[in-house]
């Protein structure tokens, strides 16, 4: 009889337990529709987002009466450290138990900043079915030891929060959670169960290990979480000092893990290992970038060194709403319900990520005794955070002169370390870092020109450079309620800022621009639920500025205001709208560029979006009112300097597109000329009597009147001709851009081999009219070199006693009577026919004169074939 107990037993947990979960589901839905006060009083999983988060409404519970208790508006790094597990979980000796009771006791060591004892994540992290079959032993343990009442009950929800039931009851409690919560200041502010965001900048490695046979490797990383490649980076080929400077943001459910680094080599059939390392990540700073140089080891091999891999880890809690997980069977919350979700304030923490304090002005002088190497050019990468530039490429010198200016955006509460890195290329384009230095923005003075001698680290050789860090006013975000320009007496202050009286002040200050983004009507659904997440991001130059984002809407409202300090008056807004997509990269919505000097002020103007090149219209339209206030003198000053570098982005490829749309603009500028020309020839064939006549008068005239100051006025009448009569295009060639894609497989393959060919065509002729030019001076020919010395000491001769006015009158005559004087002539070009018989560098690699050597002589060839 003993021997049949457990086997009952077992049986009869098998068939309960589909209704120990019905019953479970049924509490969940029951307990939705009690109120508040009533729902403190039990303690049920419908307030929890995750296991590793603990309840704040549990908290406010079970925190002793001598404590404040902080209040569910505050982060849930605030909650009182005297929680305990014991208020929350009985005893068992299921192993699911302890380790739901090790998350919530890591969550409260984290939110009180204490140490956190380190656990390798594979022996953390059990597999679903383990879990499964261990959540079920602790309910019956709990069965076995407590009646079946609600105390009871509750326990099987908690348990069983890593199973099956775990996202639908999440994603079904959180939206009733969010209703409940604006009641009570709002606990969907609590953080989701990815609740870190870690950002990774892999920068590079030093001095890895060889694979191939050739005597270096082809390197890639992969990061890895719980056994799962969460990223992996591009190869770097032929290389053992890769240069990734790659940036990526991952997702952490809790902390109590570890961020595997696995380095490889590249091969064809499958990749060799070349080390790992690991970060602990409850080691890491909250909202600090720390920079990692970790060591690569592998204990299945012999070598000591095996090189290091270079990053710098961010890690931030996860801001903003809580996104739902669209395939999750949830209940629809009710318009008035998700109106309150959607009027959300823009949290502070996305304002305090996008304003910045100061403006870091860098202007590149030169380099000192920089060697070069075997490197035939060199440029310099400056990197300050996510911001890039690249300065230009010069040929290789030991004093290289850039002479470049590059303004950085300084955030106080970030790190100001300035990477500097100067690097070569060679005949084959092949790069190569020719040496490194660091500058701590922090510790220069405000509004004090530095001028900084700065040492390269690992090379020979120094930069020098002038580093200006001035404080930045004018960059804003705020609701509609409060908008700066809205209050008179402000907006006369800032006016009176930039009147002509201050016209000599602060010539970067050109201006400020105010953008009120109202709304959006009628985008486009990107999400399965035929719904989108839409947020706009605003870019004025290298400045960018972000909303938040409204959920589950087709129709946005964001009602927020954005100031732009404005550099440049030609510099042009481009108001783009994404949808969110989680973790992933954001979705295309549609985009609209705004030149500042056609902003109507104080008008609210409906703008239809466009598709990413703005040429056609996308679907949707938005909603925008913009207030300028510039001064014109100092924007016109602005206009005769150079314009501000763009950071440096991703290259574009090779587009068909592009490529037919810049051919048929040369075509048509191209065709322009040649109109111009044959218009002239015309007047000189006499075509028409009338306008030969005219122009044959004109030409006698001005040229005997010459005077300098009548080429600007022939400038200016140019100008108001065109003024009086504007010229009508660029809407032709958008509508044959769109007829071109019309087209079928077959005709865009001719299209581009008919590109392709003008393109080469081109090409050769530019390069054999240089060349030509270049053959011509260097004696390549010595018969046309001679002949060309000769007429130009006659041309000498000839503009020395005869002037010049002279001499262009019968060069015209001879032109305008040329007809006259023989109907039957050719007309040429006297110049083009002499560089004609000049050979490029191409005839003169093929009219040259090959030598005979024994060692190439075909009977010799035939002997060694034999």
């Amino acid at each position: 009889m003993d021997l049949d107990k457990p086997s009952v037993w077992g049986s009869f947990k098998q068939r309960t337990r589909p209704l120990l979960l019905n019953l479970s589901k049924k509490k969940v839905k029951k307990n939705a529709d009690k109120p508040l006060g009533l729902r403190e009083r039990h303690h049920h999983l419908d307030r929890r987002l995750s296991l590793s988060v603990p309840d704040l409404l549990e908290a406010k519970a079970l925190a002793p009466e001598g404590r404040p208790y902080s209040g569910p508006q505050s982060s849930y790094t605030s909650v009182p450290s005297s929680l305990s597990t014991a208020g929350i979980f009985p005893k068992s000796s299921s192993s699911s138990l302890r380790q739901s009771e090790e998350e919530l006791h890591w969550s409260q060591e984290e939110a009180g900043h204490l140490h956190v004892l380190q656990t390798d994540p594979e022996d953390t992290f059990a597999s679903p079915a383990v879990d499964r079959r261990a959540s079920s032993n602790g309910i019956f343990d709990l069965l076995q030891k407590a009646p079946l009442g609600e105390e009871v009950l509750e326990e099987p929800e908690k348990l069983c929060g890593s199973g099956d039931l775990h996202a639908s009851m999440i994603s079904q409690h959180f939206e009733e959670q969010s209703t409940v919560g604006e009641a009570a200041d709002g606990l969907s502010s609590l953080p989701s169960p990815f609740a870190y965001l870690l950002t990774i900048h892999l920068k590079e490695g030093r001095n890895l290990v060889i694979r191939d046979r050739c005597g270096t490797s082809d390197p890639y990383v992969k990061f890895k979480l719980n056994g799962k490649t969460l990223y992996k980076s591009k190869v770097i080929y032929k290389n053992l000092n890769p240069v990734w400077d790659e940036i990526v943001v991952l997702p952490i459910q809790s902390l109590d893990q570890k961020l595997r680094v696995k380095v490889y080599d590249r091969d064809l059939t499958t990749s060799d290992f070349m080390g790992s390392a690991f970060v602990i990540l409850s080691d890491l700073e909250l909202n600090r970038m720390t920079e990692h140089i970790l060591k690569l080891e592998d204990p299945n091999s012999l070598e000591e060194d095996m090189g290091v891999i270079v990053l710098n880890l961010n890690l931030a809690v996860k801001q903003g709403d809580f996104k739902r997980h669209r395939w999750s069977n949830r209940k629809r919350l009710s318009a008035s319900k998700s109106s309150l979700i959607r009027n959300l304030r823009l949290s502070e923490s996305l304002k305090k990520n996008q304003l910045w304090n100061g403006i870091i002005s860098i202007t590149l002088l030169e380099g000192k005794n920089v060697s070069g190497g075997n490197m035939t050019e060199m440029f310099v990468q400056l990197k300050l955070g996510d911001q890039r530039y690249k300065s230009k490429t010069l040929c290789k010198s030991a004093n290289p002169q850039w002479r470049e200016e590059f303004d950085f955006h300084y955030f106080s509460d970030r790190m100001g370390i300035l990477d500097i890195e100067v690097w070569g290329k060679d005949s084959k384009k092949h790069e190569n870092r020719l040496g490194t230095c660091k500058v701590d923005i922090a510790a220069l003075p405000l509004k004090q020109v530095n001028c900084l001698e700065l040492p390269l680290g690992s090379g020979p050789g120094a930069l020098v450079m002038l580093i200006t860090l001035t404080p930045c006013s004018g960059v804003s975000v705020s609701d509609l309620c409060v908008c700066p320009l809205a209050d008179p007496s402000e907006r006369k202050q800032i006016a009176q800022r930039y009147c002509l009286q201050n016209s000599l002040r602060d010539m970067k200050d050109i201006g400020i621009l105010q953008v009120k983004v109202l709304k959006a009507i009628d985008l486009l659904a990107a999400d399965f639920s035929g719904k989108s997440d839409p947020f706009c991001l605003l870019e004025l130059g290298n400045d960018r500025l972000q909303t938040h984002t409204i959920y589950k809407t087709l129709n946005p409202e964001w009602n927020k205001v954005f100031t732009f300090p404005v550099k440049d008056i030609h510099d042009v807004l481009e108001v783009t709208v994404f949808d969110e997509d989680g973790d992933k990269p954001p979705d295309f919505l549609g985009k609209v560029a705004i030149p500042l000097l056609s902003i109507r002020d104080g008008q609210t103007h409906c703008y239809v979006l466009k598709n990413k090149d703005l040429e056609q219209a996308f679907k949707g339209v938005i909603y925008l009112e913009m207030d300028l206030i510039y001064n014109p003198v100092k924007a016109s000053i602005r206009a005769f300097t150079p314009r501000e570098k763009r950071f440096v982005e991703d290259s574009r490829k090779l587009s068909k597109k592009i490529l037919s749309r810049d051919v048929d603009r040369v075509k048509r500028i191209s065709m322009a000329i040649w109109n111009t020309i044959q218009f002239l020839k015309s007047c000189f064939q006499w075509e028409s009597t009338l306008r030969s006549a005219v122009a044959f008068m004109v030409f006698l005239v001005i040229v005997w009147n010459f005077e300098l100051y009548m080429i600007p006025l022939a400038l200016l009448l140019l100008f108001v001709y065109n003024f009086i009569r504007p010229t009508k295009g660029k809407v032709g060639s958008i509508q044959e851009s769109q007829e071109s894609e019309k087209k079928g497989i077959i005709e865009r393959i001719y299209m581009v081999q008919d590109i392709v060919s003008t393109v080469q065509n081109i090409l050769e002729e530019i390069a054999s009219f240089g060349e030509r030019i270049k053959n011509t001076f260097n004696w390549t020919v010595p018969f046309l070199s001679f002949l060309a010395c000769l007429i130009l000491a006659v041309a000498t001769l000839t503009l020395y006693f005869i002037p010049l006015r002279y001499i262009v009158l019968i060069w015209g005559i001879n032109k305008f009577t040329k007809k006259f004087r023989n109907p039957y002539a050719i007309d040429n070009n006297e110049l083009l026919d002499f560089l004609s018989r000049v050979p490029s560098d191409v005839q003169k690699v093929q009219y040259a004169e090959l030598r005979l050597c024994s060692s190439q002589s075909p009977l010799r060839k035939k002997r060694t074939a034999l």
